[in-house]
């Protein structure tokens, strides 16, 4: 049986590496002989010379032989080998044959063996860069999520971690956080994809500020609701340093690749402050807060005017929960002057 061709095309075309190759279609054919002969023990050499898988009985020598699928002569087996003696076990040519459903047991172990080659390959690749943010393009959409080539690998993006209200399109590139990586795959996939975390947000600022990356700028916290709005606390490490500024850039130029990567998404960027009174009212911008006072290191009680109330609670009251996971306390909103005339502005959500 030569397998060089064979051996040669599955490293073309699966990129594995051909001695593996050579293990696995000699671990198949053994398992094929062991089906036919299950008392035989067997082992199978690929000749690299011939490009022949060479069969052999593994046997043990003894002076009279009573069961021949075990034993062998010592005078057959110094006709193999010189240096045979009783009690020896030597590999023994095999002659016997196969058939039809052994072959077919050889393809299915080794069919198998070839995908945990595999998915060895892509783990081995990948593990490092998980929790990083990779690229790929989309190659087509699924009934559970989007199907997203990475180089040559098909990895999965599924519909919960895609962001609310986004166009994904056949073809086009994308940017998404490599949220795991499988050593075994998980249906068709090892590579489990990511745009809903905050992760995800976490990693576009490093990758598109310097100083967020080589940590001159610190992101101390950052909530989400994915497809609405993200916040961020951000702090400078250097005196000279606006934490804001340099997020946002000149013009916006920094956080619009961002922006336009989450679609209709907002990005509230928050500078730290010491007073947590503060951190409450920046935390809620847009709107414009009057004074804070915190009860017990859990409740908030905010006073704002009554035009505002609207711009702090945000549509379907997304931006005051968000407020309250990014200071970790619970707000409560209060008009400053409850009893006085309202604005025509009053109750328009923030769109």
């Amino acid at each position: 049986m030569n397998l060089s061709d064979v051996i040669e095309n599955l490293v073309e075309e699966r990129g594995l590496d051909k001695e593996q190759i050579s293990y696995v279609i000699c671990e198949g054919l053994s398992a094929a002989y062991s089906k036919k002969y299950p008392d035989v023990d067997f082992s199978v050499l690929f000749n690299k010379k011939s490009g022949a898988a060479e069969v052999f009985a593994k046997k043990i020598v003894v002076s009279s032989v009573s069961d021949a699928d075990k034993e062998i002569s010592l005078r057959k087996a110094k006709a193999i080998n010189s240096k045979a003696k009783s009690g020896m076990v030597i590999e023994v040519p095999f002659d016997g044959s196969i058939g039809r459903i052994e072959i077919l047991v050889a393809k299915q172990v080794i069919a198998n063996k070839i995908k945990e080659l595999e998915q060895s390959v892509v783990y081995d690749e990948y593990k490092d860069q998980q929790g990083s943010i990779i690229s790929g393009s989309i190659h087509k959409k699924e009934r559970g999520g989007f199907v997203i080539k990475v180089n040559d690998v098909m990895a999965i993006l599924s519909r919960e971690n895609v962001i609310p209200g986004e166009n994904l399109i056949v073809g086009h590139p994308v940017k998404v956080l490599l949220k795991e990586v499988l050593s075994v795959a998980r249906g068709d996939y090892q590579l489990i994809l990511d745009r809903t975390s905050a992760d995800f947000v976490k990693k576009l600022l490093e990758l598109e500020i310097p100083e967020v990356f080589e940590g001159l700028v610190e992101v101390k916290k950052i909530v989400r609701v994915p497809g609405y709005k993200t916040k961020v606390i951000v702090i400078s490490k250097g005196k000279d340093i606006d934490p804001v500024g340099t997020c946002i850039g000149v013009g916006g130029a920094r956080i619009k690749p961002i922006l336009k990567e989450l679609g209709r998404e907002k990005i509230d960027i928050i500078e730290w402050t010491d007073s947590p009174e503060d951190l409450v009212k920046r935390s809620l911008k847009p709107a414009e807060i009057d004074r804070v006072e915190i009860i017990d290191n859990r409740v908030a009680t905010v006073w704002l005017n009554q035009d505002q109330r609207s711009f702090a609670i945000g549509k379907m009251g997304q931006n005051i929960l968000l407020a309250s996971k990014l200071v970790g306390l619970d707000l409560q909103l209060q008009d400053v002057n409850p009893f006085g005339e309202l604005p025509d502005s009053t109750e328009k959500e923030e769109e």
